[in-house]
């Protein structure tokens, strides 16, 4: 699979071997880790991608990426799926970045960034979620056209739709 790219940042595929290192905490050789990644987030994602892999198989492209700024190399975060798209091309996917990294704009710029891979790649339904304190990435799924669909006590979700083929994206509710 190859990195996905966007003006500032590169969207690199994990390989299993990769998010293994994620979950452990030890960087290999050629990594390039900035301080305080992997978060925790991360390592909660890898660890659900993993599960994904022992029970259902590697997701390919519906897996997980690091977010590496692309001035210096340095993997600033994560983001990715909740496994491949289910029959009706419904997909879940989680992000986050280390502190130093929030609030440049590198969530929305990387959840765009997917959100359009996502499409392209057959994705019909993209859902999200994000506590209800945590008004950054809320802002973040509302400026990349997802849009609010329901809340609960912890949580506040988010969901965009697309049409089958060609036409302009749509932010729905269910």
């Amino acid at each position: 699979m190859e990195d996905l790219e966007t003006t500032r940042l590169v969207l690199h595929p994990l390989t299993v071997a990769e998010v293994e290192r994620v979950v452990a905490g030890t960087p290999g050789e050629d990594a390039h880790w900035a301080p305080g990644y992997p978060t925790q987030g991360d390592v909660v994602g890898g660890r659900r991608f993993l599960d994904t892999c022992a029970s259902s198989g590697d997701p390919g492209v519906f897996g997980n990426y690091e977010i590496r700024r692309r001035d210096d190399g340095r993997a600033i975060g994560g983001l990715g799926f909740h496994g491949a798209p289910d029959a009706d091309g419904t997909v879940t996917v989680g992000y986050g970045l280390i502190p130093d990294a929030q609030g440049h704009g590198y969530a929305t710029e990387a959840l765009r960034e997917l959100l359009r891979f996502a499409r392209a790649a057959g994705a019909t339904r993209l859902l999200g979620d994000t506590a209800r304190d945590n008004i950054a990435s809320q802002r973040v799924m509302a400026v990349v056209g997802m849009r609010l669909t329901k809340e609960d006590a912890a949580l506040k979700h988010y969901a965009i739709t697309w049409p089958k083929h060609d036409e302009a994206p749509d932010a729905t509710t269910p």
